[in-house]
């Protein structure tokens, strides 16, 4: 029997998809940012001092707004593993992983997180995700193949990074079914800020138990990537997320990583003088038709059910 589409609400406003853009451009950025924090500072520490940062950053708001721990002890055990899940364990392989993968063929490999999310959609919750969603995705999916086809490395430390973004894949696409449904009634700057504190501490460890001899250069670039990172990659792109994950379904939101690599791939044609060819843009249109189809599938799935339910009950 099909699940029941999510009770929560999908029609989306004007600012869902303002704050959906924010996102796409922010952490568009993040990747490249990532690349040059990694090159002077042990990619552990670098993921760790990220989460640190951001999470004094968010302390403020928390304390303005007197937000205060959720009571029942459910919610506090879903922070503290989306803590492990969401944030340490990605982005520390995220973060190991560019030391060996260019910052756009990681965005690339990212973006299969909306199908990994759909695969595990309907086994974690009651939502079926439509179908016309699925094969869009696997349009964008194509899209995003031919846009970066020659940019694969078969060297092993590359293919090695390669693992490491899938793996972070994985546990990002389950993390952000989880946090749909034990997050909802959380403030979304407290929850952010909880998870932060998690990741950090835990990145902390991890690096003092695998990097203790390697040195940090805090270069001006390292700085600048470090801060960039915890500043609107984290305290504010977080927060934004989670707050789209409240009105959007979770594979939703997930197509985020779609656009990634052409915001990538525009940076890396605007700032560094990279070409952009005609084939990039057919493809890139290609992937951004794909996305509208899926944020407006979920719109067109409930319509249909609800004819469906207005017929069955004129036949009763």
């Amino acid at each position: 029997m099909p699940s029941a589409p999510s009770p929560n609400p999908v029609r989306l406003g004007t600012a869902h998809y303002l704050g959906y853009v924010v996102l796409c451009g922010i952490w568009g950025t993040t990747w490249l940012a990532i690349r040059v924090l990694v090159r002077d500072v042990p990619p552990l520490r670098g993921a760790a001092a990220r989460f640190a940062i951001a999470a004094v950053l968010l302390l403020v708001p928390v304390a303005l707004r007197r937000s205060s721990l959720p009571r029942q002890a459910r919610e506090r055990r879903a922070l503290a593993i989306l803590g492990v899940t969401m944030m340490a364990v990605p982005y520390g392989l995220l973060f190991w992983a560019e030391q060996y993968v260019t910052s756009s063929m990681t965005a690339v490999l990212f973006s299969c997180l909306p199908l990994v999310v759909a695969l595990f959609t309907p086994f974690m919750s009651r939502h079926r995700v439509p179908r016309r969603a699925v094969v869009s995705m696997l349009v964008a999916v194509g899209g995003i193949a031919v846009l970066f086809a020659g940019s694969l490395s078969s060297s092993r430390s590359s293919v090695l990074g390669g693992l490491a973004v899938l793996a972070a894949v994985v546990f990002s696409a389950w993390s952000a079914v989880f946090a749909k449904s034990e997050t909802a009634r959380i403030d979304s700057v407290l929850s952010t800020c909880v998870q932060l504190v998690f990741g950090a501490v835990l990145l902390f460890g991890a690096s003092a138990a695998v990097e203790r001899g390697s040195p940090s250069n805090w270069t001006r670039h390292a700085l600048l990537a470090v801060l960039f990172l915890a500043v609107a990659g984290s305290a504010v792109a977080f927060g934004l997320y989670y707050w789209l994950l409240k009105h959007m379904q979770a594979y939703q939101a997930s197509t985020i990583s779609l656009i990634v690599p052409i915001v990538a791939m525009l940076e890396g044609g605007l700032a560094l003088g990279e070409p952009i060819s005609l084939t990039m843009i057919i493809a890139a249109s290609v992937v951004l038709l794909a996305v509208g189809s899926v944020l407006r599938a979920e719109r067109r799935s409930r319509q249909m059910l609800e004819i469906q339910e207005e017929a069955r009950g004129h036949a009763e």
